[in-house]
């Protein structure tokens, strides 16, 4: 072998050995050395190479923490590269191979684990160190405590201050600032402190987190790592703030000017419904749906003007979000869209009001409320029915207490035999309708003869009447007081159909029904019920006293 040449450069401190064809530099890493380069002459300065991966190596220790760093080979087209979380520290190229006389791969993986050994090589604390380290660590922990406690007193005063002076400063005259919250906030500036001091917690221990975790060695970048993680949506999060500013006032312009022609609407409804203000053929019932259409049509152009200026509503994304959440709209409500629409149409036809008596899909009952989806009902029997705008819409409506109509006219229709005069039977029929309660004297009560059948004549009684909620009674005193008259004639309200199918018995007349007239049947079932007893005992016992 020939004898080994050494040369050192001026400004290089790197020691130059050439040996045959080749010379080799040191790879260095506190005054060690690691590995060394070789390089045929001509090609890259070697000691120059040796310095860069020399530095990068001492820059890589600088922040390198074994529990959560690691060196990674990446094999590419004509050489390997050993890396650093993608940052490159030096290269295995096919001239070292060939110059080692073995693999890329076979080197690159005996000098990673040479850097990795010597990096993960750290002077071990003692005793007494790790007592130290342990000592100020729990000391700064209980001066966070501390701070986080005083933070807490200092904020639980101010609220309790705030609780008591916030309604009355809410409900000041000419305070602005109550047509910007909502209505029922009793707490708002309670709130609004209480997130304060959460933010102040969090920004506290956001910035104490990086001391606290210095003092231990293999917790010394743990922190460090997790800033460098959330950096690129913190920025991404506050230029998008910074940006949306011009925005932002835009917005909120347009949301005060929106919100101030609401509340100037809500104050000519409220006026229009206490009679303070009247307009020409516009009834008070059609004020509050009339507000709510108008501040309907408001908000939704604000959020028209709105929309081009929120972050994001460019992206495909934004948009196929909308598309979608319009489509599920669009399916699923078809139904509700149908009853709000008829809720609409409801009110400005004006088919009934609140308290008024109706007759809706065979229901009666009084309108106790009206909604844009719903009418609810509460019948005769004081139960609450739900009707379905739509449904009503596409019914009839029967309303007993319009305010247009006046008093209403109750009927009923009955069947006498072409053997009964039709004076006679509108004589009665009259004469029943005068005995009934709630009827009107005046119009006078009349009959009319509504068919004329095979077997009998149809009459209907017509009264009229002011009680419109009291129908159910009405109708019950005309129908007793009808078979109480024809009882008292002695006229049948039978048709000759009923007539020649009954069971034997010469008349149905309660008053006129005697014990010999009764069909055997009959007289069957007063044996039974022991009624014949009891009028032989009355005829067995002729001294006791009779009424």
């Amino acid at each position: 072998m020939a004898q080994n040449i050494d040369t050192i450069s001026g400004d290089n401190p790197t020691r130059l050995i050439q040996k045959k064809s080749f010379i080799k530099a040191p790879v260095l890493f506190d005054s060690d050395t690691l590995f060394f380069v070789k390089s045929t002459k001509g090609a890259y300065p070697v000691g120059l190479r040796s310095e860069q991966i020399s530095e990068r190596i001492a820059l890589v220790s600088k922040t390198y923490n074994p529990y959560l760093d690691s060196l990674t080979i990446k094999d590419t087209n004509g050489f390997i590269a050993i890396e650093h979380n993608t940052n490159l520290i030096f290269t295995v190229t096919e001239a070292d191979a060939a110059i080692e006389g073995s693999t890329m791969k076979s080197i690159a993986e005996d000098r990673k684990a040479i850097v990795e050994r010597f990096l993960t090589k750290k002077d071990p604390l003692s005793t007494l160190g790790w007592l130290k380290r342990i000592g100020l660590f729990s000391l700064s922990l209980l001066l966070i405590y501390f701070l986080i406690r005083l933070i807490n007193r200092m904020f639980r005063r101010i609220t309790n201050r705030l609780s008591k002076i916030e309604r009355k400063f809410l409900n000041r005259n000419g305070s602005l600032l109550r047509y910007f919250l909502p209505g029922n906030s009793n707490n708002i500036f309670v709130f609004l402190v209480t997130v304060f001091r959460i933010i102040l917690i969090l920004f506290l221990l956001f910035i104490c987190a990086p001391f606290l975790f210095s003092f231990f060695p293999f917790s010394e970048n743990i922190v460090q790592k997790f800033y460098e993680f959330i950096e690129t949506p913190i920025k991404y999060v506050l230029m998008g703030i910074i940006n949306f500013i011009p925005s932002l006032f835009f917005i909120i312009i347009i949301g005060i000017t929106a919100r101030y022609f609401a509340r100037v609407i809500n104050v000519i409804t409220a006026d229009i419904e206490k009679g303070k203000l009247e307009l020409n053929k516009f009834h008070k019932d059609w004020a509050r749906p009339t507000g709510k259409l108008l501040n309907l049509l408001i908000y939704a152009l604000a959020l028209v003007l709105i929309f081009p200026y929120l972050p994001g509503s460019g992206s495909s994304a934004f948009q196929g979000v909308s598309i979608f959440i319009g489509a599920i709209i669009s399916f699923g409500s078809s139904s509700a869209i149908a009853n709000i629409i008829a809720g609409i149409v409801i009110t400005y036809m004006r088919p009934f009001q609140i308290g008024d008596r109706v007759k809706i899909d065979h229901i009666v009952g009084d309108v106790i409320e009206k909604t844009i989806l719903v009418t609810h009902l509460r019948t005769t029997k004081n139960e609450d029915v739900t009707i379905p705008n739509a449904n009503i819409l596409v019914g009839n409506i029967i309303n007993y207490s319009s305010r247009d109509i006046g008093n209403i006219i109750v009927h009923t229709t009955i069947t006498l035999g072409y053997d009964v005069p039709w004076k006679t039977a509108n004589e009665l029929l009259i004469k029943a309708a005068s005995r009934a309660p709630y009827l009107l004297k005046d119009p006078i009560p009349f009959v009319l003869q509504t068919s004329l059948d095979d077997f009998y004549v149809s009459y209907e009684l017509n009264a009229y009447t002011e009680e419109f909620k009291k129908l159910p009674l009405i109708y019950s005193e005309i129908h007793k007081n009808i078979l109480d008259v024809f009882d008292e004639a002695g006229i049948e309200i039978l048709s000759p159909g009923y007539i020649a199918a009954r069971d034997g018995s010469p008349t149905t007349i309660p008053s006129q029904i005697t014990k010999d007239m009764k069909s055997p049947l009959g007289k069957l079932i007063d044996h039974l019920m022991g009624k014949n007893q009891h009028i032989q005992i009355k005829k067995s016992d002729p001294n006791k006293e009779t009424d």
